[in-house]
């Protein structure tokens, strides 16, 4: 499995051509489930793990890759399944999200696929509002047509670490409250988790929030807006939106808004769980303001600061 992934730089060209690359793996025989290459670090066979005394329940232990001591999450359990023995066929993903590494404990892992986002749709709206899923897709395997659910991991883990949005001394600028609210920013993500953690973050400063559940959603809306008249700029202090997203990503979004130019001014901040420099070059390169790796509740206000000062100041 480790040589599957040796080629994920090679990988990232997809990212910001609306396509992803999805690892595949079970945690029950039947269902096939898939999170983002990009942010799989490896994959390894089940090591000796250590118990974490205290921990959340979903946290099976810590284990040692490499030197590191990486927090493992029971992944089955964590998503509301029954307990299942451990056995030699279990592995461990190792991931990064929200600048932080953990792994997940999964049973088989299968192998990589290609896909558009395009091809990638949100969960059916009959799952509710609990499920554990951004997104599902479908594939051919054996002849047979099957359903890959995605894993909505920011909830996971959300569940699991506690997110504090609260805003460290001195980051909150008092002279710049008053010309708050009324300000609208609008919010593009596909886990509700995320655009929960931005929306309470924000709403703290007396802000509106409009909400997008993918980036085909929101450029409609806008689409909408300047079809009607109205100056998308104007309308909003910004747009704040999340890289991968079913049908459309941010990268896209970010592109086609910039190609219209009734909306071409729109000021966007790119906020993701991918980090690292090939993020902020793609930044650079579809036109996107600001990049901000999730959550980080000070620059996300420090950015929306920003944003209100420079326009104040025309």
């Amino acid at each position: 499995m480790r040589k599957v992934l040796d080629t994920v730089d090679q990988r990232t060209k997809l990212v910001g051509e609306n396509r992803l690359e999805l690892l595949l793996f079970r945690i029950s025989s039947t269902q096939l489930f898939a999170i983002n290459v990009f942010k799989v670090k490896e994959v390894v066979k089940l090591p000796t793990i250590n118990t974490f005394p205290g921990s959340n329940a979903n946290i099976y232990g810590v284990a040692n890759v490499r030197g590191a001591s990486i927090p493992v999450i029971n992944l089955r359990e964590a998503i509301g399944f029954s307990p299942r023995p451990i056995t030699e066929d279990n592995n461990l993903i190792i991931t990064e999200y929200n600048r932080s590494v953990q792994a997940f404990l999964v049973g088989k892992v299968e192998h990589i696929i290609n896909m558009t986002w395009s091809d990638i749709m949100p969960p059916p709206k009959t799952s509710g509002g609990h499920n554990y899923l951004t997104a599902i897709t479908k594939i051919e395997q054996d002849g047979l047509t099957q359903l890959v659910s995605i894993i909505d991991v920011e909830k996971v883990l959300a569940e699991i670490i506690d997110y504090d949005i609260s805003l460290s001394d001195g980051v909150l600028d008092e002279a710049l409250v008053v010309n708050m609210p009324g300000r609208k920013v609008l919010i593009v993500d596909d886990s509700s988790t995320a655009r929960k953690q931005v929306r309470d973050t924000l709403s703290q400063l007396g802000i509106e929030i409009i909400e997008a559940s993918d980036g085909l959603q929101a450029l409609n809306l806008l689409q909408h807006w300047a079809d009607n008249g109205k100056q998308v700029a104007d309308e909003l202090l910004m747009m704040i939106t999340d890289a991968e997203m079913p049908e459309m990503d941010g990268y896209k979004l970010t592109a086609e808004v910039r190609a219209d130019p009734r909306m071409a001014s729109l000021f966007i901040t790119l906020n993701t769980s991918l980090s690292g420099s090939f993020n902020k070059a793609m930044v650079e390169k579809v036109g996107c303001n600001e990049f901000i790796s999730k959550f980080q509740p000070d620059l996300l206000v420090g950015v929306v600061q920003d944003r209100l000062r420079s326009l104040l100041a025309q």
